[in-house]
C-alpha cells in the first residue's frame, strides 16, 4: 500500500471502500495512518537547534479518549478561559516538536471565521489539540464535511462541535436576506433554514437564529456523512453544538 508522508494513498483508498464500504475504508486507512504516523517525541536532552527523536510514543493524554471525555477536556479549557486562569497547555516548544511529525487532535470544530473567536485561546489549548475548520457562519459545506471526516475517521478525533456565537455577522445577513455581492451569498443560504425556524419567535431574532443555525448545521453533519453516522454508532463520535458569548467569553452547549 502507498504512501506519501504517512499517508495512506488515494486510490489505495478507494480499493478499501470497494471492499468493506466508506465508513470502512475511512476507519482501516485512519487505523493505518495512525499506526505509521506516530508523533515522536523529542529528546529534550539534545541541543534544541538539533533535537534527535526517541522512540515513537502516542501523544499524552489522548490516547483513549472517550466523546464524554474529550468535551470535558474541552469545557474545562473554556472555563479557565472565562476566570482568567488559563494554563496555555501544549504550548511549549517541546510540544511543537512532537506534533510536527504527526496530529490526533482530541477535537475536530467547525466554527465561524470571525476573528473575535480564536479557537485554541477560547478553549485553552495548544498545538496538535484542535482541528479547526472555519468558514464564516459555521455553515457544513460539503469541503467541511469532508475536513471533519478526516479529522475523525483517519485522526481519531472523538468529537465534533459546531461552535455558533453571538452577533453574527453571516447569521444577521441571512435574517436580513438581503442579496450580498460576490460569493458571500453562498454561506449565507445555507443559514436561511435555520433562520425560518425561529422566525416569529419570541427573543432577538439574530440570537435565536445563531442557536438554530448551530441545531441547524450539526443535524447537517448527522445526516449526510455516513462516514460520521458510522461513528457514532460505534460510540467512537459525538457531535455538539455551542455558543460563544462575545461579552463573556462563555461557551454554552445548544446541541
Amino acid at each position: 500500500m502507498s504512501r506519501i508522508n504517512g499517508f495512506v494513498g488515494r486510490r489505495d483508498l478507494l480499493k478499501l471502500a470497494g471492499v468493506g464500504g466508506v465508513g470502512l475504508a475511512a476507519t482501516t486507512a485512519g487505523s493505518l495512518l495512525w499506526c505509521t504516523e506516530q508523533a515522536v517525541a523529542p529528546n529534550l536532552a539534545v541541543a534544541q537547534t538539533n533535537p534527535k527523536p526517541v522512540s515513537p510514543a502516542a501523544q499524552p493524554n489522548l490516547e483513549g479518549l472517550s466523546p464524554d471525555e474529550a468535551l470535558n477536556r474541552l469545557l474545562d479549557g473554556n472555563k479557565r478561559f472565562v476566570q482568567q486562569k488559563r494554563e496555555n497547555p501544549d504550548q511549549s516548544l517541546a510540544r511543537l516538536r512532537q506534533v510536527a511529525r504527526a496530529q490526533r487532535p482530541f477535537t475536530a470544530m467547525l466554527s465561524c471565521s470571525d476573528s473575535r473567536v480564536p479557537s485554541e485561546i477560547i478553549f485553552d489549548q495548544g498545538f496538535g489539540d484542535l482541528f479547526v475548520v472555519r468558514v464564516a457562519g459555521n455553515v457544513a459545506t460539503t469541503e467541511g464535511i469532508g475536513s471533519l471526516e478526516f479529522a475523525t475517521a483517519v485522526l481519531g478525533a472523538p468529537l465534533i462541535m459546531v461552535l455558533g456565537h453571538e452577533r453574527c455577522g453571516a447569521v444577521t445577513a441571512a435574517v436580513k436576506g438581503e442579496p450580498l455581492p460576490g460569493r458571500m451569498g453562498t454561506f449565507v443560504e445555507d443559514i436561511k433554514p435555520a433562520v425560518t425556524r425561529v422566525r416569529g419567535k419570541a427573543g432577538d431574532l439574530v440570537d435565536n437564529a445563531v442557536v438554530a443555525n448551530v441545531q441547524f448545521q450539526v443535524e447537517t453533519l448527522k445526516q449526510t456523512s455516513t462516514i460520521l453516522t458510522q461513528l457514532m454508532q460505534s460510540g467512537k463520535l459525538k457531535i455538539v453544538g455551542g455558543r460563544y458569548d462575545l461579552d463573556t467569553g462563555e461557551v454554552t452547549l445548544v446541541a
